[in-house]
């Protein structure tokens, strides 16, 4: 029985590693559906949430309610902080205020922070998160129309990795047109 008196210390400090090694994940997604331009539930340039996006906002409450989150970002405009508000409230976290345009000193910041992260941007800010917290250029803006995309990067002792998910009702694929 010498074998096994040798094999059950190693079980133990195999276990031990496996706990203390653990993966820090982000998860980051567009705001949810906006209202359209109607006078009595808009204002000029912050829409609210459409009553679709209100549904979506639940959506992704549900989607990550169990994931672990301990950290919340939005920047400040009403869809996004709206697109949190679930996810706030159920898992009792603040929503933390980022700037319009993530820069390196924001993504530096997601990266010091222990605990999995969610993140709620815009069509054109979602891939410089990612791209951001990857290193590399993943992604690039995303379709007006999209909002069903849930991009998770994960970190493993500094390695990223990027897996897109769907949440939700799946938003119908419409052709791009191209901004001036």
């Amino acid at each position: 029985m010498p074998g096994i008196k040798l094999i059950i210390p190693i079980f133990f400090l195999f276990l031990s590693f496996s706990l203390t090694s653990t993966a820090q994940t982000y998860y980051i997604v567009r705001h949810a559906e906006k209202a359209i331009n109607d006078s009595a539930t808009m204002t000029s340039t912050d829409p609210p949430l459409s009553a679709e996006g209100s549904k979506r906002a639940t959506d992704l409450r549900n989607y990550l309610k169990k994931k672990g989150i301990t950290h919340i970002y939005s920047t400040n405009t009403i869809r996004t902080r709206s697109t949190a508000e679930p996810l706030s409230k159920a898992n009792h976290l603040p929503i933390e205020t980022y700037g319009p345009r993530p820069d390196s000193v924001f993504i530096r910041q997601l990266k010091a922070l222990n605990g999995n992260i969610l993140v709620i941007g815009h069509s054109n800010t979602v891939d410089d998160i990612v791209n951001g917290l990857c290193g590399k250029a993943l992604l690039n803006d995303l379709p007006d129309a999209a909002y069903d995309n849930i991009f998770i990067v994960t970190n493993h002792n500094g390695q990223y990795d990027l897996k897109q998910e769907k949440f939700g009702n799946k938003t119908p694929v419409r052709e791009s047109k191209k901004r001036d």
